[in-house]
């Protein structure tokens, strides 16, 4: 198993953002997670990629303890540790996060030189392979003000695939962009899944998440109420809550 979490709790003052949540994600494997907003999908990205430190429970990226907690007491690995881990994961926030100061090219070149310590050549060529993969080799001296949100995401995705993770997170990609703009992005989260990279994805696009994934995890409230294969969730749901959600979800969609 690729990432093993156990018994992971977490709160904000005195809500309960996550109930004693367990995890296991394959390498390989694509795993969606739904659910309604406030559920504490994002919370739950965030814990397993050190964002947020958890309250208690075990957390195991690729063979390596992140944290752990024994009679009561939750203890983090030493910074070294916690250094290795980071390098395994990338995280794709729904916002981008590029410097708007640096052009496309130097928002992929720099991580690589200050995390990978890379020579300025070498992570240019991984760079513009990484372009050339996401379409976009004919913008990388462009800023990212002047890119559609679509490309810019498409540019924080080749950004964090620049550093070799072995898993990549992705907290809501497409919620920041038009609709329109969303089926780009989803195609390249489709052929990465083609690629066997190992992804977890916290997204509200039911149709993607039910053709993608090879496991989807319904969250509600803080704790994980079903999981299973795409079409045991949504062809066959035996828990009420999920069945009610995607419900809600589909009366949306065919709203809009």
């Amino acid at each position: 198993m690729l990432v093993k979490a156990y018994n992971i709790k977490k709160k904000f003052d005195d809500v309960n953002v996550l109930e004693n949540i367990s995890l296991e994600v394959k390498e390989g494997e694509v795993v969606s997670i739904i659910g309604p907003s406030g559920s504490g999908k994002s919370t739950l990205l965030r814990c397993l990629t050190q964002l947020e430190r958890v309250d208690s429970g075990k957390i195991e990226i690729d063979g390596k303890v992140m944290v752990d907690t024994k009679d009561g007491k939750t203890v983090y690995a030493d910074t070294n540790t916690l250094h290795e881990i980071q390098l395994k994961v990338g995280l794709v926030f729904q916002n981008f996060n590029l410097f708007p100061h640096y052009s496309v090219l130097k928002n992929i070149i720099d991580p690589q030189i200050v995390v990978l310590k890379r020579s300025k050549d070498e992570a240019t060529k991984i760079a513009m392979e990484l372009l050339y993969k996401m379409n976009l080799a004919d913008k990388s001296h462009a800023y990212p003000c002047e890119l559609s949100g679509g490309q810019q995401q498409r540019i924080a995705i080749a950004r964090a695939l620049a550093l070799n993770p072995k898993i990549l997170f992705f907290d809501e990609p497409t919620s920041a962009l038009d609709p329109e703009l969303t089926g780009e992005i989803l195609k390249v989260i489709k052929n990465l899944a083609k690629e066997k990279m190992t992804m977890v994805i916290v997204t509200h696009e039911m149709a993607f998440a039910k053709e993608v994934s090879d496991r989807v995890i319904f969250m509600d409230k803080g704790f994980i109420v079903e999981q299973g294969t795409p079409q045991e969730i949504f062809g066959n749901s035996v828990n009420q809550r999920t069945k009610e959600f995607l419900s809600q979800m589909n009366s949306y969609n065919q709203f809009y």
